[in-house]
């Protein structure tokens, strides 16, 4: 009798524990059901509020959804959602912030690549001009060259090559710009310095013919004819035909302003002898 009841007593002890367990499960899966739609509410209200042009409370909306419920699916879409929602009236401070968490957070993240170039665009959308501050040009520079690194062969990839060369041409023009008020200023050194930077670090721009005419007149006005004549030598091989090589040639060729005058002098002539021949035909 007494070991009936020590049996009754354990299979009730079973029986309760598994209740509790049964219990506790169902609650758990009741509440990330509930966690599960206030997310999504969230994330809904954040959408609609975008749509609207409300920016603040959609980025709002979005950071809610992802606090709710952290390791939902929907986590690391609500944070995307919230940079972008920034990024879209120009708030690229707060964008910046929202991204750099973004990725910090969600480094696996399948749209990482994404989140970089949107990054990426913060700081390219911020430029100004080649005298202002280049702490966005830079890092704008940055980041599309971890772009181009990182996520080859994709459209990010593509965009990232032809922003970074227009990001090249101001750099350069920036070079330029100060390189040119050296030389005005008769401060040679410095000014071979920045015409210098152009030619090594960005000798695919549209800058590169004037940067090697100016080493050309600064050398050749120096008295150093041999560094001068390498540079009109580059200027030459690359750039034959350009307005840039005939203003080098002319400096070692004295005669050279003259012959050219000579040249369309001769053409206006000739221009002018051809039109009187055929207007004789119609006489």
């Amino acid at each position: 009798m007494k070991v009936n009841n020590i049996f009754l007593i354990i299979i009730f002890f079973t029986f309760v524990i598994s209740c509790s367990k049964n219990q506790i499960k169902t609650e758990n899966i009741i509440k990330e059901k509930n966690l599960d739609s206030q997310v999504l509410e969230a994330y809904k209200s954040g959408m609609e509020s975008l749509e609207s042009g409300d920016v603040l409370f959609a980025a709002k909306k979005f950071n809610e959804a992802e606090m709710l419920f952290p390791q939902s699916e929907w986590a690391p879409k609500a944070a995307l959602m919230a940079a972008y929602s920034y990024y879209s009236q120009d708030y690229y401070g707060d964008a910046i912030l929202e991204l750099q968490r973004f990725i910090k957070l969600y480094q696996n993240y399948k749209n990482i690549d994404y989140a970089y170039y949107l990054l990426a665009v913060c700081y390219y959308e911020q430029i100004v001009d080649e005298k202002k501050d280049t702490n966005s040009i830079l890092k704008a520079k940055e980041y599309f060259q971890f772009i181009i690194k990182k996520f080859p062969n994709t459209d990010y990839e593509l965009d990232a090559k032809f922003k970074l060369d227009l990001i090249n041409d101001i750099l350069a023009s920036k070079e330029m710009y100060v390189g040119r008020y050296y030389f005005d200023k008769k401060k040679w050194i410095p000014a071979i310095n920045r015409f210098k930077t152009v030619v090594d670090d960005y000798d695919t721009t549209i800058y590169i013919e004037e940067a090697l005419h100016r080493l050309v007149e600064i050398h050749y006005t120096l008295g150093m004819k041999e560094e001068s004549e390498k540079y009109a030598k580059i200027l030459g091989y690359n750039y034959q035909s350009s307005t840039w090589y005939k203003n080098s040639y002319s400096i070692f060729n004295k005669n050279y302003k003259i012959d050219v005058k000579n040249k369309e002098m001769k053409d206006k002539i000739n221009k002018n002898n051809f039109l009187k021949k055929i207007k004789s035909l119609f006489n």
